[in-house]
């Protein structure tokens, strides 16, 4: 059995999308820094934030074209602007939907009756991103700066320099930019449905392409230089202060990645290249049919004969960006459940065993000396906890789950084992807030009771303080809840569309006040950042 690589301590999550910023999304440039700073100041260990890679149809940070790339989106402009490479001006000119307020919310808040102008309305400490805006103008002004770029290293050697060794050393990125600028060339659709010679990855045809797109494919390598460039002067920030970040590993890929595309013996595919079952959850409480998620399976027996190099790769490169990393659907890699790829729903699923302990001995190897969170959650099985336990992994608790069901609920804080990570509420939950606000008094009279008062504008400190004093090795709050906003600023809610993956903060919201509560709270229940 290992020993807990984690010390009591507190952290954040704030995804970067939802960083503060006059074009319409968060980035890498002052804001993150000045976050960088409120962890700091606020005595806090960790930032945690979302998958960082580039998003595909939906938005969600879970569906990536890559496994490894960095989304374009998280380029900050100020820096290319401050390096020459834009104009202010340029920069001002385009629309990045910064009054955007999603229709849903208009909807919301004019039925609630709490605004006389549901079309002006006003979120207080909230803004919305327009990915409408952002897909038709950031790759814009992005080309733009790709332009400058190229005349740049005609005369500046050591840049040049700089951007060939980031080619060379970056092995995933001569399959991703060919994938990207093929999927421009065949107007954004999914490699399913191009020619067979691409699809199959005939040589003499993907030659052809590395020639023919030789521009294009330049433009992606040139994004994700400037995305890593920027990634790792903040995270060096961070570090400097003894602040790390924690990152999010989702388990699958989607299907319409270049993971698959050029991965295609490492999935369970036919031999049209179509997967042949799915990832899902089966039925439960709260779905009749399950869930039918959709992705492509692993080939777990064809990956344990190269003793799991893709994961093995993967793995390695996020121990670049991440001090911690957090594997989302960890069950996953002990059973998974696998769906029919024709049917509608996932009723008719099964469960198969995954690759278990073989998969985290590579995993472990890889890490070295990073940590790692397990995404527990779901269905509760022995052999997880087992696992978890010889690995020395924390698991995941949240405490807006703890209190339906009966007292041994493993959410309440007093059933905590110390070896675990408790959130107020993740990505997925409605924020504290709006958790208990949209409630009954009779929904909630165990909460009133375990928390100590019946007083709703008591309860978010309340919950605080249950999850700062509790044993477990760290707790994580959303910044939505530093804020104390409602459901407005909710990241998720999980099968749904809408407001999903929206939510932004305003600049100068996180004030003296949050930061004074925040210390606090690390100082009196010893989770100060030492």
């Amino acid at each position: 059995m290992n020993k807990t690589k984690f010390k009591r301590s507190a952290g954040i999550l704030m995804p970067i999308s939802s960083l503060p910023s006059p074009y319409g999304i968060g980035s890498l440039g002052k804001a993150a820094y000045e976050f960088v700073d409120f962890v700091k100041e606020s005595k806090h260990k960790y930032w945690q934030v979302l998958p960082l890679g580039p998003t595909t149809y939906g938005d969600s940070p879970y569906q990536s074209y890559s496994a490894n790339a960095g989304n374009p989106y998280f380029i900050d402009l100020d820096i290319l602007i401050e390096e020459k490479l834009l104009l202010k001006s340029e920069v001002l000119a385009l629309d990045w939907g910064d009054g955007f307020v999603p229709v849903e919310v208009t909807e919301q808040q004019a039925l609630l009756g709490q605004y006389e102008k549901a079309y002006d309305i006003k979120l207080g400490d909230s803004r919305y991103v327009s990915y409408e805006k952002m897909y038709k103008n950031r790759y814009t002004i992005l080309r733009t700066a790709f332009k400058r770029f190229l005349e740049l290293i005609k005369t500046d050697k050591s840049k040049a320099d700089a951007f060939s060794k980031f080619i060379k050393e970056t092995k995933w990125l001569e399959d991703y930019a060919l994938y990207m600028a093929l999927k421009a060339e065949n107007d954004h659709k999914s490699w399913a449905s191009w020619e067979d010679d691409l699809r199959f990855r005939k040589e003499k045809a993907l030659k052809a392409k590395e020639e023919e797109l030789k521009d294009e494919i330049c433009f992606w390598q040139f994004i994700q230089y400037k995305f890593f460039e920027q990634w790792d002067k903040l995270k060096a920030y961070a570090n400097s202060f003894d602040i790390e970040i924690i990152g999010d590993i989702p388990i699958y890929m989607g299907y319409d990645s270049v993971d698959v595309w050029a991965g295609q013996e490492q999935f369970q595919l036919d031999e049209n290249l179509t997967p042949t079952k799915v990832a899902g959850v089966p039925p439960d409480d709260f779905s009749a049919d399950g869930q039918k998620w959709g992705n492509p399976l692993y080939d777990w027996d064809k990956m344990a004969k190269d003793d799991f190099k893709w994961w093995r790769d993967r793995v390695k490169w996020q121990t670049k960006l991440y001090d911690v990393i957090r594997i989302d659907h960890f069950l996953g890699i002990i059973k998974y459940y696998t769906v029919p790829e024709a049917d509608e729903n996932a009723k008719n699923g099964s469960y198969k065993k995954g690759p278990g302990q073989a998969l985290l001995d590579a995993i472990n190897e890889e890490l070295g000396d990073k940590k790692l969170i397990a995404e527990d959650l779901g269905v509760y099985l022995e052999e997880v906890n087992e696992i978890l336990e010889y690995n020395g992994y924390p698991g995941m608790k949240v405490l807006e789950f703890a209190f339906g069901g009966s007292r041994d609920n493993p959410h309440l804080p007093y059933n905590y084992e110390k070896n675990c990570v408790v959130y107020g509420g993740t990505h997925d939950n409605e924020t504290i807030v709006g958790f208990f606000k949209d409630r009954p008094d009779s929904e909630l009279a165990y909460a009133f009771d375990y928390l100590g008062t019946k007083n709703r504008e008591e309860l978010l400190d309340k919950m605080f303080r249950a999850a700062y004093s509790s044993v477990a090795v760290l707790t994580i709050f959303g910044v939505w809840d530093i804020l104390g906003l409602d459901n407005h600023a909710r990241i998720n809610m999980p099968s749904s569309t809408g407001t999903n993956w929206k939510w932004r903060m305003t600049k100068g919201a996180l004030d003296e006040k949050c930061l004074n509560v925040m210390k606090y709270y690390a100082s009196v229940f010893d989770r100060e950042r030492v």
